[in-house]
């Protein structure tokens, strides 16, 4: 993506995140629509992070970005991302609040740069992480049968893999942005601090606050399993299996790892056994749910 005067000098990118996006996986014909999304929210990300605009500014810029998908209007004046979001809202007939949340969200981390529990943090990421899954869900069909309460499955791998991503970046986030996701309630249970962010390598006790926050990690994963078989596109049912399988191995190497001495990250190798091992997941599930349905009828 190219930098504007909006944007931070953030390395990130499609190709840099832990998960796919608008992969060969998804049809052809929403790949543009999920790269739009991507790009609304990378920008609207680097203006929270910029560390060259004031708070007052980069405010100003994002109730732009608010104030402008709220009223579906264009103009020539808009950074372009905002003006692909809004065609591409119009399209789709997506619900405009996944983008507002998000909105809500890069606001947040311009106010509020430390979390004291756990229940904070999962709120946080309801806003910044869960709207992207409950977007691509929305955009591929939904699910077979219709059932809001199965968001919450997509909400727990969202949440999941946004809360790998502040371990993997977590001295980066103090150092650069004097930002810590880390709860402060897991942090004092493990005798831990913000201090030791700092250091060249993890202590025992910020050891024990990485597993505690891992275990919690764990089970949102395991949550989110239950995702594939509830989805009426089979496309996005493998892809969800794959990004499963990516939030598991990030999770086992952070786990073994220590990300205070470099940042954690799965290599090309792993993403392909991701994708490999989340084909295989996927047609077993296709494969026991045709069972069930062929028993189910037979019993009929």
């Amino acid at each position: 993506m190219k930098k504007t005067s909006i944007i931070s000098p953030s390395e990130k990118n499609i190709t840099s995140e832990n998960f796919p996006v608008a992969s060969w996986v998804i049809p052809k014909s929403l790949r543009n629509d999920i790269v739009t999304l991507y790009n609304f929210a990378r920008t609207a990300d680097n203006i929270a992070d910029n560390p060259k605009l004031s708070d007052t500014i980069k405010l100003a810029k994002l109730d732009q970005f608010d104030s402008a998908i709220s009223a579906s209007s264009v103009n020539r004046n808009q950074p372009l991302a905002i003006r692909d979001m809004i065609f591409s809202l119009k399209k789709t007939g997506i619900n405009i609040s996944y983008c507002i949340n998000l909105i809500t969200a890069f606001k947040q981390d311009i106010s509020k740069n430390r979390y004291k529990t756990w229940l904070e943090l999962i709120n946080y990421c309801q806003l910044s992480a869960a709207p992207i899954g409950r977007y691509l869900i929305d955009l591929n069909g939904g699910f077979i049968t219709p059932d809001n309460n199965y968001y919450k499955h997509s909400d727990a791998l969202c949440t999941a893999l946004q809360i790998l991503n502040h371990l993997q970046d977590c001295k980066d986030d103090l150092n650069e942005l004097d930002r810590v996701y880390i709860p402060e309630d897991i942090m004092a249970a493990c005798n831990t601090s913000i201090k030791d962010l700092k250091a060249n390598r993890s202590t025992p006790e910020f050891q024990r606050c990485k597993i505690e926050i891992i275990d919690r990690v764990d089970k949102l994963i395991y949550d989110s399993e239950q995702l594939p078989n509830k989805l009426k596109s089979k496309r996005l049912a493998i892809e969800t299996c794959v990004i499963i399988n990516i939030a598991r191995a990030l999770s086992k190497k952070l786990r073994i790892h220590d990300p205070l001495v470099f940042r954690i990250k799965l290599s090309k190798l792993h993403f392909f056994w991701c994708f490999l091992f989340g084909i295989i997941n996927f047609s077993r599930i296709f494969i026991n749910s045709s069972i069930r349905w062929r028993t189910s009828k037979h019993l009929v």
